[in-house]
């Protein structure tokens, strides 16, 4: 897989973190360093960690599916984003009210915007992708969008927080389009 298609995944997977990251600063009365940093941290870690757990997991099935990884990778990809995107129209009260001060909080957010990181590493194995840069790159722009989001939450509080993970959905969906066809047109 190319470099750019890895930056794109990335931010397409670090949306969910930068979404939440608005949300958590929404919840501040102004922007504050420590929390931001730890938000970023915890996000930016499990994103870039999860990949490597699905990629050791896909690595023990990928070769008895290689004849039909494009469409798995296809519907990997389909799936996240649309969940992305059906959760940017669902926004709950305990979504919208993160506490970053809160390092349970903000654990227990890291895990969960970083589930689907962990089916674009089984993606990965399945496309024999080397998964080093990957976790270097989805975890360095989770950490810098989602300490950006802090500070736009903190800013301008929640008027973006759902279309952001609207656009990460997107992405995933054009990515996972995009194997699909090149597959489908160059085989």
């Amino acid at each position: 897989m190319d470099y750019i298609s890895i930056v794109i995944i990335a931010i397409g997977l670090a949306m969910d973190a930068f979404a939440v990251s608005i949300a958590a600063g929404v919840s501040l009365k102004y922007f504050q360093v420590k929390p931001a940093f730890r938000v970023a941290l915890f996000f930016g870690f499990f994103q870039a960690i999860m990949p490597y757990f699905g990629w050791l997991a896909g690595s023990s099935f990928s070769a008895s599916i290689a004849s039909i990884d494009h469409w798995v990778v296809f519907f990997l990809l389909l799936f996240i984003g649309g969940k992305m995107i059906y959760e940017s129209f669902i926004i709950t009260k305990a979504e919208s009210s993160c506490d970053p001060n809160n390092i349970v909080t903000v654990f227990l957010l890291a895990i969960a915007t970083s589930i689907d990181a962990l089916a674009v590493g089984i993606s990965f194995s399945i496309l024999n992708q080397q998964i080093i840069e990957p976790i270097i790159i989805i975890g360095l722009i989770t950490f810098i969008l989602s300490l950006f989001g802090v500070y736009i939450g903190s800013k301008i509080g929640s008027i973006f927080e759902n279309k952001i993970e609207f656009l990460g959905g997107i992405i995933l969906i054009a990515i996972g389009t995009k194997i699909l066809l090149e597959h489908l047109l160059l085989f």
